[in-house]
């Protein structure tokens, strides 16, 4: 039982930390826009593994897992197009973001594989 608050926990901090990354960034038209859509995803995580840990049954379990997974994987994609002008510290922090990123996408797919 207690894993599943570490999750939470870990997907909370995730969003926090890209809302941290979003503050750092030039604001750019492509930029703001980008960065909607990533704070957007990165809550999205972390909102949805909560919904999946208070599913219905089964298959919203897995639905919730699923759309966690997807939302891991887009944030991971805004990610990517964020403008950072050579910033080495804000390259160092997405990057490490982007990593995370996987790390929560690999973790919902072994739930999802073990779940299924």
């Amino acid at each position: 039982m207690e894993k599943k608050y570490d999750l939470e926990d870990r997907t909370l901090m995730f969003a926090k930390d890209v809302r941290s990354l979003v503050k750092l960034i030039k604001k750019s038209i492509g930029n703001i826009e980008d960065s909607k859509q990533l704070v957007r995803s990165s809550g999205s995580v972390g909102a949805n593994y909560i919904e999946a840990n208070e599913a219905l049954g089964k298959k919203d379990f897995l639905m919730r897992i699923k759309i966690s997974r997807k939302e891991a994987k887009e944030t991971r994609y805004w990610l990517n197009l964020i403008d950072i002008e050579s910033n080495e510290t804000i390259y160092n922090e997405r990057e490490r973001l982007i990593n995370e990123a996987t790390e929560l996408m690999n973790i919902f797919g072994a739930i999802l594989r073990k779940s299924e």
